[in-house]
């Protein structure tokens, strides 16, 4: 708009010179009219491609593209571009733990068999994972305690109740030389040979499946156990039991040889250990003691107090606590179960199969963190993004995990997932900005989580691998999903791909973010520059020429708009993301595209050039003594004083292209300048392609080749605006801001918002809601109140409208007056109210 208005501007004015000529000038012929018509024409449409702002979509187009390509090399696949920008001013992140901030290898290393018998892998070394509450030994000597029918059990317990395999690679020696051989027709005689009997070797890769499950067979197989192979070929099963976030828990029912029917069950151990019955007891003798038939006992209060002393001690230590249970029936289905109404085949609810357990042991599953995620967890807080952590692990497992990791801190609360989805909104909107650790949280916890923290102004980044994070992913305003764990559910809702799972990986995108962003405020903050020198330069000496022309010409024009588009979009939008794009805080959402400080810049080096480049058209030939000759000398005068302006102009940008790579009060500019490749090799086809122009442009260019002094004067010009970029940064902000909010060139950046625009938005769409109902009153109460008001200052003005009846005002009955009291009371006594905050369960660091 501006850009067309300049044009218009300019056009209105040459315009009304042309027709003033008309009269004052009555010798031109029709030639002349005609080309000094055109004349304008064509500079008025050149002030508006010069001062549209045309390679701002490039330079938008150009820094994403540069910045996705960069982020594939750091693990990051983009999916949508507009998360880049998006994630630049990113507050929140919500992760996972396993995987993401763990290294997803588990290991089990620790745990108790029944209640009495703890076990740790290499005892001497890891005596803190074992307490006095029972009898402890190292985790290889398994086998002298656990034998006969119940290793059985326990085995089991393991391979049946699974779904992970173990991965086999076939290794062959028999090569494709036979089959080369035959295409060899009658010579194929020649070189055949015996061919040897083909060998195939089996390579067991490892286990394949939840890590979880791995961990457990793994255990089994490094103690001897019998082939979870074996043991799965031998169970006849009757019924499953998938996992799933809400009952923390997956079992299987299968038919015994001997007879009967037997649960394997294993899940959350807080929540198995409440619904057993008994434990089975383990011999302290050991040898022939331990062959015998499984025993139990009750699960009484010692047992309990026990159990809950090893999970303590467990998850204090990041360990993930896995109870393993079962149950026999005589019969399938029991009797006076409870059946699954829904069920293609007839299924018994969980919820009669989960009583009355056996517990058989509690392991303790170690999950490693990854290397530099307590690194990345400080450099986003130093970045102003808070983390949050949602796991389906117990309150005491995530927290240890949380501390380990940096994200717990001094006031951080933890709360279990069932606990949050229950708090009212009030609670809510008061606990969700100190949460910083979601425990036993499933992907709808997630999803409310993510929600109220939109509500309350966040940007919000979640991270999500299973098909039940699809919501959350998609609510998010960046979603991150697993490229090696990730469903294909989950990747599909997601916004960017993590290719190697790692919490690291969103740092990066943090920094490419805020790199995208800065290349773009680069970009106008050196196209505005121009922009705004061009078309007052190009306005005032057009205006003042009696000639009707500008002191640049159109051609000279194009050329700075490839200079200020084109070539500046490439050099400033392919900066490298740098650490210390880390080191502020992320910009608030009403913050404007155009800072204060690069208002400031805009300004002073418009100010400056413009002062450049009047001065010498105006008075250049009296300062470098060109003054006087005869018609010759001063025509070529003035095309050399054109020349020297077009290559001030020029060199004024070339140097300020540099200064505009900075956007803060630092002076460096020239910091990380030679890791930018591109930007070098612009700024030199930039500079070698303004010599050649005034050296060989010629007529095209309306230039003349300079000499010394004038090429003094061009690279003089454009040298100064580096010193005077120092000044302009050290001018104090506050004055300018003020000025420029004055003058409504931006926002002011401490008003706040009167209300929430999602809730407003969910208000309007749907008015019979408590809030669209809620609103409408409030609206049709503010109305009365105003036209009551207004009623009160017509009143007492005396300007009397003839002809105009009184007319009763619907809305201003005296219920609807009356009912402004209340609120009116209501305010003024607010603040006397006691605010305390909301009580639920939770826990603080």
């Amino acid at each position: 708009m501006l850009g067309a208005a300049a044009g218009a501007l300019l056009f209105l004015a040459l315009m009304i010179r042309f027709f003033v000529q008309l009269k004052t000038i009555p010798g031109r012929t029709s030639d002349q009219k005609a080309q000094s018509f055109i004349q304008i024409m064509v500079l008025a449409f050149t002030v508006v491609v010069v001062a549209v702002p045309e390679g701002l979509p490039l330079a938008i187009t150009l820094a994403l593209a540069f910045a996705t390509k960069r982020m594939t090399k750091a693990n990051l696949l983009v999916r949508l571009l507009g998360s880049c920008e998006t994630m630049a001013n990113a507050t929140v992140v919500c992760t996972d733990k396993t995987g993401t901030l763990t290294q997803n290898e588990m290991h089990v290393v620790a745990g108790a068999i029944g209640v009495d018998l703890q076990f740790a892998d290499i005892l001497n070394e890891n005596q803190g994972r074992v307490n006095g509450a029972g009898w402890s030994i190292d985790q290889k000597d398994i086998n002298d305690y656990v034998q006969g029918p119940f290793q059985a059990l326990f085995n089991d317990s393991i391979a049946v109740n699974s779904t992970a395999f173990e991965e086999e690679e076939t290794e062959s020696d028999d090569t494709d030389a036979a089959s080369i051989i035959d295409k060899l027709g009658p010579l194929a005689k020649l070189f055949r040979r015996k061919k040897k009997a083909a060998t195939a070797e089996v390579k067991v890769v490892g286990f394949v499946g939840s890590k979880t499950e791995t961990a457990l067979l793994n255990l089994a197989k490094k103690l001897g156990w019998e082939h979870y192979k074996t043991s799965r070929e031998r169970a006849e099963i009757v019924q499953m039991i998938p996992f799933s976030s809400e009952r923390k828990a997956m079992g299987v029912v299968v038919k015994l040889r001997e007879g009967g029917y037997r649960l394997y069950l294993k899940g959350a151990s807080e929540v198995l250990t409440k619904a057993c019955a008994t434990h089975v007891e383990v011999s302290r003798d050991g040898g022939e003691a331990a062959s015998r038939a499984i025993q139990t006992k009750p699960f009484d209060q010692e047992a309990t107090e026990k159990t809950e002393a090893t999970i303590n001690l467990l998850a204090n230590q990041s360990l993930r606590t896995i109870a393993i249970c079962y149950r026999d029936f005589a019969q399938w289905p029991p009797a006076g179960a409870s059946m699954v109404a829904d069920a293609a085949t007839p299924e018994v609810d969980y919820s009669f199969l989960s009583t009355d357990l056996t517990l058989i042991a509690i392991t303790g599953i170690e999950d490693p963190l990854r290397p530099g995620v307590r690194d990345a967890v400080e450099a986003c807080r130093k970045a102003g993004v808070q983390v949050k952590m949602c796991t389906g692990d117990n309150v005491l497992t995530a927290k240890s995990i949380a501390k380990q990791c940096g994200i717990l801190s001094e006031g951080g609360i933890v709360m279990e997932g069932p606990v949050f989805r229950k708090l009212s909104e009030a609670e809510m909107t008061e606990i969700a900005p100190k949460l910083q650790v979601l425990a036993r949280s499933s992907p709808e916890d997630k999803k409310i989580l993510v929600d109220k923290l939109k509500s309350l102004g966040e940007v919000v980044g979640v991270t999500g691998d299973g098909t039940n994070d699809g919501p959350a992913l998609k609510t998010a305003n960046v979603g991150f999903s697993m490229g090696i764990a990730g469903t294909e559910v989950a990747k599909e809702a997601s916004d960017i791909i993590l290719m190697d799972d790692n919490f690291a990986s969103i740092v990066s995108a943090i920094m490419w973010g805020r790199c995208v962003n800065d290349a773009v405020r680069k970009f106008l903050q050196f196209q505005l520059s121009v922009n705004v020198v061009a078309v007052i330069v190009t306005f005032i000496t057009a205006v003042a020429s009696e000639e009707e022309q500008s002191i640049l010409t159109a051609v000279q024009l194009l050329w700075l708009n490839i200079i200020m588009d084109t070539f500046a979009a490439l050099a400033l939008a392919t900066d490298p993301a740098t650490p210390k794009l880390l080191n502020r805080k992320p910009d608030r959402r009403n913050a404007p595209l155009i800072s204060t400080d690069m208002w400031k810049m805009i300004i002073g080096q418009s100010i400056y050039q413009i002062i450049v480049v009047l001065v010498l058209n105006f008075a250049g030939k009296h300062i470098l003594g060109l003054e006087g000759g005869n018609e010759a000398e001063e025509r070529q005068h003035d095309v050399y004083m054109s020349a020297l302006i077009f290559n001030v102009f020029v060199w004024c940008q070339l140097f300020n292209q540099i200064n505009c790579r900075r956007l803060d009060r630092k002076f460096n500019i020239f910091e990380d300048l030679h890791k930018n490749g591109w930007f070098l090799l612009i700024l030199a086809i930039e500079c070698g392609a303004q010599v050649l122009i005034i050296f060989v442009g010629g007529a095209a260019f309306s230039a003349t080749p300079l000499d010394g002094r004038g090429w003094g004067i061009s690279l003089i010009a454009g040298l100064i605006s580096w010193p005077l970029a120092i000044l302009i940064r050290l001018t104090p902000t506050e004055p300018v801001e003020r000025f420029l909010i004055k003058c409504k060139l931006m926002s002011d950046p401490n008003a706040l918002p009167l209300v929430s625009p999602e809730a407003v938005e969910e208000a309007l769409k749907n008015p019979d809601s408590e809030a669209g109902k809620a609103l409408a009153l409030a609206n049709s109460r503010l109305v009365a109140y105003s036209r009551i008001r207004g009623g009160r200052v017509r009143s007492q003005t005396l300007n009397i409208i003839p002809g105009r009846s009184k007319k009763k005002d619907p809305d201003a009955t005296p219920q609807t007056i009356m009912a402004l009291v209340p609120a009116m009371i209501a305010s003024a006594v607010s603040m006397a109210g006691s605010n305390e905050p909301p009580t639920s369960d939770y826990t603080k660091a």
